[in-house]
């Protein structure tokens, strides 16, 4: 019978994450994770396997949270309530960037632009993130479409992938430089264009209260 494990699975798994946010995948040593975890290479060899492996399970635990934050806001509801979903969805990342004073970006991004060209495992698990969060967006736009205040004439997949470039491109802008406002007022705007039946609905800066993902 294999002996229980003697140390927190879920923490030495959030001080891998850690490192390998801060230092990339490629530079990173399982001497750095060992370091970062207090375990010793052998012990994580043995619970995680090798340092693929280990950052499959990272970036896949990652992964699932930024699913999980997006329902927690597009989880659906009164098609009334949807357009206010939306914003709240896209400034709640908005204000995530602006609040990263350390210019980390999102390990979902990072970990696909160093790994997914070369990683069938990244590049699929990215690839899966991302059309999730296509179809959470693309399912509010429909509500807002039935309830009046998106124009139904307008392509819910393309509003959708537009929305979401604009919040991955949000993180991507702030972490080059951008200051908080500017990366406020793209939420704002990208909002603000979205077709209505009377044409563009203004949305005031800021609609909807802002939060912290994972």
């Amino acid at each position: 019978m294999p002996r229980p494990r003697a140390f927190d699975e879920r923490h030495v798994l959030e001080r891998a994450r850690e490192q390998f946010w801060a230092t990339g995948y490629a530079g990173t040593r399982m001497d750095d994770i060992a370091r970062a975890t207090g375990l010793g290479k052998g012990s994580l060899y043995g619970a995680f396997g090798d340092k693929g492996k280990l950052f499959h399970r990272v970036f896949g635990d990652w992964c699932t949270a930024v699913v999980e934050v997006a329902e927690g806001r597009l989880a659906g509801g009164p098609d009334a309530e949807a357009l206010a979903r939306l914003s709240e969805y896209v400034h709640l990342m908005a204000e995530n960037t602006a609040l990263d004073t350390e210019r980390r970006g999102c390990l979902l991004a990072k970990g696909a632009a160093e790994m997914a060209q070369r990683d069938p495992t990244v590049a699929g698990r990215s690839a899966e993130t991302m059309t999730a969060l296509l179809t959470l967006l693309r399912t509010e736009i429909s509500a807002a479409q039935r309830h009046g205040d998106i124009d139904s004439a307008a392509d819910p997949e393309r509003l959708a992938a537009l929305l979401l470039t604009v919040v991955r491109g949000i993180e991507a802008v702030g972490k080059a430089g951008l200051g908080p406002e500017t990366v406020r007022n793209i939420a704002d705007t990208a909002l603000a264009v979205l077709p209505t039946p009377g044409g563009p609905k203004r949305l005031a800066p800021g609609c909807g209260p802002p939060g912290r993902a994972t």
